[in-house]
């Protein structure tokens, strides 16, 4: 679905990116680490069009991102941001609707009718009650399923998450990242997500990209990443690094420097 080769970004001669190298596969579940500071949102966005590498590429479904337009771009792909939604006093069902403005002509019109898809989506979100309100009438969290629900009802191919739990309680988070993952294996799409949380990258994450400071540090399964030396070298601080008694999935636990 992906392929990024070799990419390299600097601002004001100052190297974000060096010669960042990995790929996607169609309906993978692919997640990017690392601290403050490692590249994490601006490889983010070269990936979604917004911003262009000084060097390299990147292949979306094997044709050069450079080569779309802005509006087959949003075909292809959705990005859910941190603060996805503007304050103002649409309604939930308006906000979603702006979600098809790719497929819409210059007069808003489409020629197949998105409401059947508009509804489910809906539905699968838990926003049938709250529908009719405005996002000011809104909670953090429900705002947040309200934007993922605008990324979704353009059924991307590929869909961007930039940290999107950040500002979520813990319950919110995992509601979040489920649906992410129920759609994610319904569709077939591919998700590629900046996260903070690395149990959450754990969880839900097929595999890890992990950046420090701009330099790719490896790439490879949450049990190939997420070990306690990898991490220390990287994060600064050694966790305790355990098997989730479930998932079998690695977990990690602070220790306090005290």
């Amino acid at each position: 679905m992906i392929e990024v080769k070799a990419l390299k970004k600097s601002y004001h001669s100052i190297s974000v990116l060096r010669d960042v190298t990995f790929s996607v596969a169609r309906g993978e579940f692919f997640g990017i680490i690392g601290p403050n500071g490692s590249g994490k949102s601006t490889l983010l966005k070269m990936i979604s069009g917004v911003i262009p590498p000084d060097s390299g590429d990147i292949l979306l479904g094997e044709k050069s991102i450079r080569s779309y337009s802005r509006k087959d771009l949003a075909r292809q792909l959705a990005v859910l941001e941190q603060e996805a939604l503007p304050p103002v006093g649409f309604r939930v069902r308006e906000v979603l609707e702006m979600g098809r403005f790719p497929y819409q002509n210059w007069l808003g019109e489409e020629t197949e009718d998105p409401t059947a898809l508009i509804d489910e989506i809906i539905r699968m979100l838990g926003l049938v009650e709250l529908e009719e309100r405005t996002l000011d009438q809104l909670s953090g969290g429900e705002k947040q399923r309200v934007a993922l629900g605008k990324s979704l009802v353009q059924k991307p191919k590929l869909l961007l998450l930039d940290e999107p739990t950040t500002y979520l309680d813990i319950g919110y988070q995992i509601q979040l990242m489920d649906i992410v993952r129920s759609w994610q294996k319904h569709t077939q799409v591919t998700v590629v997500a900046v996260l903070h949380d690395l149990n959450l990258a754990s969880l839900y994450c097929d595999r890890i990209l992990m950046l420090h400071k701009g330099n790719q540090v490896r790439v490879g399964d949450p049990r190939e990443i997420l070990q306690s030396s990898l991490i220390e070298q990287v994060y600064g601080t050694r966790p305790i690094v355990m098997e989730h008694p479930i998932h079998q999935l690695p977990q990690i636990f602070l220790q306090s420097g005290s």
